[in-house]
């Protein structure tokens, strides 16, 4: 009777969240859906679908709201996004990510006596991203203008209500902002006073970004009187801001205040289409960006666990969760030492990392009796039939795996000493994320961040400065691809995601949080897939995450970024019997209610010809369908 009743207790455990009422609603709509994370943004998005813009107009209206109301990225980030274009019936990758400015080389960084470039202020920054990356996808695929597209960011700029997320993170930074002119002018209007940020619900003006982006419309506008093109106008105005006045004021106040961009910095610098990277799983193709994002890691998990029946496992059972803690293990051993910019030598293995015998291999390596605290890079070269010259330097690494407690929040915004309360505002916040579909066809999946607060502003531009230059190493003995070098891209944690089944889209979806988000979103798709939850179930499920990996995010010394062997963060609820079964395996368990970063997917009902949309209840995160 007592095992029975265990049994039981088990079963329980594991289809409950499947069946389980949801928070928020699951969203439907037939002709669109915008999704994003903020009420208003998603309201941006809105509006442009009215306006009779496509998916692409209107994911370029919701990523300019978030940048004017810091959504834990600002106009100086990076943008990287997944477009299904239903006319060529293909996946298109964006790479709008910023490059290493002049000047930016590992003898200066060591000069300073940094492990790793900093993590705020103007020697964090890449060149911006964001505007270029809009500019080209509004001008490609879009149909609206430049201006109808930012006038809801326009409005915004002019005078908002900023909610109290945004508000506070100006608040609780405030001795970092008031180290920067710039900054301390536009976030902090009350000086002086017991309060120096805004207040929830104060109307936050940004007059100097009003001023840039109404530059941009200008220029369109300009462009538009001498008979260019619709695509032309709007590279016009791209022109001004990476050529022009803009880019003039932006490297100006950039240098002022120590940093390193310059004007050939700005101009050289382009947004580049591509390939994305895919692979089948179980007859779902899964779309990610090339390796300069930490994409391919998801995929590579996918890969490993197609080797494994994880329907018969059960949701969140103890063998489920070490299956998929082992497997993405093994899959970020190898992000950490072989991703890096595909578009400056050395090559990396993308070929053997990605193929399923690699995988198979991978797989072999998994046992069920307790986690392997030495899990670290494979050899993916035979799979693509060469030799790996990097033995000696894998066998060379001198790095112990620290197995003492890390914070499992990402770094923005991170401050010694803080309350829960701050804690838990800091593990949702990170990237944010903007899915759009419409009834034509095109769906788009963007995970735009940089510049997040407290953030250094350039000049009297409004625009605040990336910080993903710490997203590089300084030391080839961690990860030889992905050195600083002055024109090359860091290896980013930013991941949107797009699957198509049957040649069309399936779902898009994508998350915040740092070196979780591909983590959240594997066990989001499994969620979908192995275990028949919907968007809206499968966005709030609990999920675990893992530190048994290098952080991308945070720190300027190495013992500040080391893998935590065997650190497991499990959500409250987790059941006694699945507790004692992952401490016998040697994990180290960690507890909250929350354990993702707000997760937004859309799931194409090709049955009913509708979408449903979902959006997680895990932060400010909302959606509006129609």
């Amino acid at each position: 009777m007592k095992h029975l009743l265990t049994f039981l207790i088990l079963i329980t455990s594991i289809i409950s969240v499947p069946a389980q009422q949801t928070q928020k609603p699951v969203l439907h709509g037939k002709n669109w859906m915008a999704i994003t994370g903020k009420p208003l943004a998603a309201t941006a998005g809105a509006i442009t679908f009215q306006k009779g813009g496509n998916a692409v107009d209107a994911a370029c209206a919701m990523l300019a709201a978030t940048c004017t109301m810091w959504d834990v990225l600002s106009w100086g980030g990076e943008t990287q996004a997944l477009i299904y274009n239903p006319k060529t019936k293909k996946v298109i990758a964006i790479n709008a990510m910023g490059i290493a400015p002049t000047g930016a080389t590992v003898a200066f960084y060591k000069g300073k006596g940094y492990n790793f470039p900093p993590e705020y202020g103007p020697l964090a920054a890449t060149t911006p991203g964001t505007p270029g990356g809009l500019m080209h996808m509004l001008a490609n695929y879009g149909t609206l203008s430049l201006e109808q597209v930012l006038s809801p960011a326009i409005q915004l700029a002019a005078g908002y209500p900023i909610e109290a997320q945004a508000a506070n993170s100006m608040e609780r930074g405030k001795e970092m902002i008031k180290q920067w002119p710039y900054s301390k002018k536009v976030f902090l209007p009350h000086l002086g006073e017991k309060r120096e940020a805004p207040e929830a619900g104060e109307i936050f003006v940004q007059k100097d970004l009003l001023e840039t982006l109404t530059k941009l419309v200008t220029a369109e506008k300009e462009a538009l009187k001498k008979g260019k093109s619709r695509k032309d106008a709007i590279m016009a105005a791209y022109e001004r801001f990476y050529k022009g006045d803009i880019a003039k004021e932006f490297v100006r106040g950039s240098q002022e205040q120590g940093g390193l961009i310059t004007m050939q910095d700005l101009a050289k610098w382009k947004p580049l289409e591509e390939e994305p990277v895919m692979v089948n799983y179980k007859g779902i193709d899964v779309y990610k960006l090339q390796q300069w994002t930490q994409g391919p890691v998801m995929l590579q998990a996918l890969n490993i666990l197609e080797n494994f029946d994880l329907k018969n496992m059960g949701y969140n059972s103890a063998k489920y969760i070490h299956t998929l803690y082992q497997s993405m293990s093994l899959a970020f051993a190898d992000r950490d030492f072989y991703y890096g910019d595909s578009y400056m030598p050395p090559a990396e293995p993308m070929k053997g990392l990605l193929s399923k015998e690699y995988a198979k291999q991978r797989a072999g390596m998994i046992t069920y009796d307790k986690n392997n605290a030495s899990i670290g890079p494979g050899d993916p070269y035979p799979f693509e039939g060469k030799t790996n010259p990097y033995i000696p330097l894998l066998k060379n690494r001198g790095f112990e795996m620290d197995t003492t407690r890390r914070n499992f929040a990402p770094t923005h915004d991170l401050r010694n000493g803080s309350s829960k309360v701050e804690y838990q505002e800091r593990l949702w916040l990170g990237t944010t994320s903007v899915e759009t579909a419409d009834k034509e066809g095109w769906v788009v999946s963007i995970t735009p961040s940089g510049g997040w607060l407290p953030a250094c502003i350039a000049g009297n531009t409004g625009v605040g400065m990336s910080q993903r230059m710490q997203s590089f190493v300084l030391d080839s003995t961690l990860n030889p691809f992905n050195v600083v070098e002055p024109g090359k891209r860091p290896r980013v944690t930013l991941t949107p995601s797009m699957a198509l089944k049957d040649g069309k889209p399936f779902l898009s979806f994508a998350v915040q949080g740092g070196d979780t988000q591909d983590q959240n979103l594997l066990q989001f798709f499994l969620n979908v897939v192995e275990f028949g939850m919907n968007v809206q179930q499968a966005s709030e499920a609990a999920n675990i995450n893992t530190n048994q990996l290098w952080l991308s995010l945070g720190g300027t010394k190495t013992d500040d970024r080391k893998p935590k062997p065997g650190q497991i963060l499990l959500q409250n609820s987790t059941p006694e019997n699945v507790r004692n079964e992952l401490k016998k395996m040697g994990y180290t368990l960690e507890f909250d209610e929350r354990t993702s970063g707000p997760i937004n997917g859309i799931y194409f009902d090709w049955k009913h010809g509708s979408f449903w949309g979902g959006s997680s209840n895990h932060g400010e995160d909302y959606g509006i369908g129609w």
